[in-house]
């Protein structure tokens, strides 16, 4: 009942208070974001969702698009400025998908959307990440979020598609709201942001450690 009515009601229910709770808090980032952004304070980008479906994810921007004498945009250590890191460490970035959740396209709970160029990098096993919709927050956010390697991170989305519930998702949630506040996580440990993934290393230790 839950993984076929009651997860969509959640999410539509738990996004539109969210949206309601938060509008000063958009607006205002909105306003505060053109000024540090120099411009559009929202990031649009393709992603996959459900059965690799394509959406438009939307953000609140944390990188200028600062560039080199040969129009090539800057490193991302560089592009990403003080307002930027602090919308990143405060997960503030993330508020404007609550419409991508409300529209259907993501869940409050799931796989992170990530770019359309990994899909055929994934192997079998990663790939059925895409089964269910991308969500806000995931398994793989509650125990690591940026810190943890890419092969890591897509053994725990199989496992969440394996595995998900209610009580599974109230208790990311939970951890996720913890999480946050401690700031823990944001980077990985050589990067500003997450490396590029560039293909499977192996199939799944997590997942087979979890299931056994």
């Amino acid at each position: 009942m839950y993984k076929k009515l009651l997860k969509r009601f959640f999410d539509i229910v738990l996004s539109a208070i969210a949206l309601i709770i938060f509008s000063p808090v958009l607006v205002l980032l909105t306003i505060i974001g053109a000024i540090a952004m120099k411009g559009n304070p929202f990031f649009t980008q393709q992603r996959p969702g459900k059965n690799e479906k394509i959406f438009k994810l939307i953000k609140f921007r944390t990188m200028t698009n600062q560039k080199d004498k040969t129009g090539e945009l800057l490193p991302d250590d560089i592009r990403l400025n003080k307002y930027g890191k602090f919308l990143r460490s405060t997960s503030l970035d993330e508020l404007p998908e609550l419409l991508n959740i409300l529209f259907g396209q993501m869940s409050i709970v799931g796989p992170r959307p990530l770019l359309v160029q990994y899909l055929p990098l994934y192997n079998e096993h990663q790939k059925r990440r895409h089964i269910v919709r991308p969500g806000l927050t995931g398994f793989a956010q509650a125990n690591g979020r940026n810190s943890i390697s890419w092969e890591e991170k897509f053994d725990m989305d199989v496992w969440y598609v394996d595995n998900y519930s209610f009580m599974v998702d109230i208790s990311i949630i939970f951890t996720t709201v913890k999480i946050v506040f401690k700031r823990s996580g944001i980077s990985s440990d050589s990067n500003a942001t997450m490396e590029e993934f560039v293909g499977a290393e192996n199939e799944a230790s997590f997942y087979d450690n979890v299931s056994q």
